[in-house]
């Protein structure tokens, strides 16, 4: 059962109407009180039809505007049920309260007016979400290019499974060279949306006078150059899946307009004021601390929260080091063997780049090597020099632990001397990309 509390008898009617027709069994409060007793009489209930699955709430329930009224009572209704989802309602202008909403316990928001058809996916995905855990047929689906047996990569893939089937927006973090396009992927293969588009948007090297054109398309003449009229990424997104990697680069001008499409799925092309429609599943990805990027106002508050109704932490390779040999094997192929000294090595290095430096480290010792078997000295000779400053006299697992920040300054600095501060060719070298090269030269201290 949804419970509606709103003390507007008219709002109320109306989403009755909305969820009765999509099959929901609905039930009505006006304030507060009501809602309460509710809550409190499904408690009691053993009846199926008198136990209360969702709540939609609205924020106010007095002549005041606060939002006092609805944050009091949601935290009332958490204690008693805090199992069960509550979203919540408000006016445009009131998204920062209902932020401080889902800080206190709620699970998502929407504005009014509202559109029917958002409204009924955030209801599908709320249901979805907190419904008992049922065995399914794609759970023995194979996740494609994700290599790995590690618990920790095995914890990721369950709640992947367990996502996928709803509409619920996906915050995907991780270090550069997780697995995190992949993961999102595998989200979009696993979900109703299947059949329809998936458009990767890397934000990070998008240029902001380039945003709006890019996201949301353009007019034949809105600027000099536009010959045609074209679509922007959210457009060719319309009823499949969105990736916007790189979300915690984007600038803070363009924030702003990232959250209105996603708040209300409708944008305007450039050079056009016609509104235009999306139907969207939102998934995104970064390796920035947008808790702390919030904290330092260099990341909107209201943008996250409405990106992280689910968060999917992608652990880091050294933390998963079980998996380095089949990743290996993955990469090398099958008439390709690594002795165990070999293996030992891989399996000790820090990979400040994660899966994608390990995997370009295994190409370059193929291509260097050019042999069948790999032995521990080709290994080591196509190591950084950071990793070959360890004692040679012991072998890889009794060396002693090099803090891993060390270890990663170390390369750093000696791929900057390797390559002649050619910043391409080190970003490459150790797997990483250019921005995040930058940003661990910054924090290391290192010049050029």
């Amino acid at each position: 059962m949804i419970l509606i509390v709103d003390d507007d008898a008219s709002i109320r009617m109306s989403l009755g109407l909305i969820l009765k027709r999509a099959g929901y069994k609905i039930k009505g409060a006006s304030g507060a009180e009501e809602a309460l007793a509710v809550v409190r009489s499904s408690l009691r209930s053993s009846s199926p039809d008198e136990t209360v699955d969702l709540i939609l709430m609205d924020m106010n329930y007095s002549s005041s505007t606060t939002g006092q009224d609805g944050l009091e009572l949601l935290m009332k209704v958490k204690v008693l049920m805090p199992k069960v989802p509550v979203i919540l309602m408000t006016a445009w202008g009131s998204i920062p309260l209902a932020v401080e909403g889902v800080k206190a316990g709620a699970m998502d928001f929407m504005t009014k007016p509202w559109d029917n058809r958002d409204l009924l996916s955030r209801v599908h995905t709320a249901m979805s979400l907190c419904a008992p855990r049922e065995d399914e047929a794609v759970a023995d689906e194979p996740f494609e290019g994700i290599i790995g047996e590690s618990p920790e990569l095995l914890k990721v893939l369950d709640t992947v499974r367990r996502v996928a089937p709803t509409d619920a927006a996906v915050l995907i973090t991780g270090e550069n060279g997780t697995g995190k396009e992949l993961i999102a992927r595998a989200i979009h293969r696993l979900s109703r949306r299947a059949g329809n588009p998936f458009v990767m948007v890397n934000l990070g090297g998008l240029a902001q006078t380039l945003f709006e054109s890019e996201m949301f398309g353009h007019a034949k003449g809105s600027f000099t150059g536009a010959d045609s009229d074209r679509a922007g990424r959210f457009e060719m997104a319309d009823s499949g899946t969105i990736f916007l990697d790189e979300i915690g680069d984007l600038d803070s001008s363009c924030q702003v307009k990232m959250l209105r499409v996603l708040q209300e799925h409708t944008f305007e092309r450039l050079g056009e004021s016609i509104p235009r429609r999306v139907d969207i599943r939102v998934v995104c990805a970064t390796n920035v601390d947008l808790a702390r990027a919030v904290s330092e106002n260099r990341f909107r508050e209201d943008l996250f929260y409405r990106i992280n109704l689910i968060t999917i932490h992608l652990p880091a390779l050294r933390e998963r080091r079980g998996d380095i040999p089949l990743l290996v094997g993955h990469f090398a192929g099958k008439d390709v063997r690594f002795t165990s000294e070999a293996m030992e090595i891989l399996s000790a290095q820090p990979y400040p780049g994660n899966v994608r430096e390990l995997r370009n480290l295994v190409k370059r010792i193929l291509i260097v090597s050019g042999k069948k078997t790999i032995t521990a000295a080709d290994v080591k000779a196509s190591l950084t020099v950071a990793a070959d400053e360890a004692p040679k006299s012991v072998s890889p697992a009794e060396a002693p632990i090099v803090p891993l920040e060390q270890l990663e300054k170390q390369a750093i600095e000696a791929a900057v001397e390797r390559y002649n501060g050619n910043l391409s060719q080190v970003a490459a070298s150790l797997g990483i990309t250019r921005q995040s090269l930058y940003r661990r030269m910054e924090k290391f201290g290192i010049k050029i």
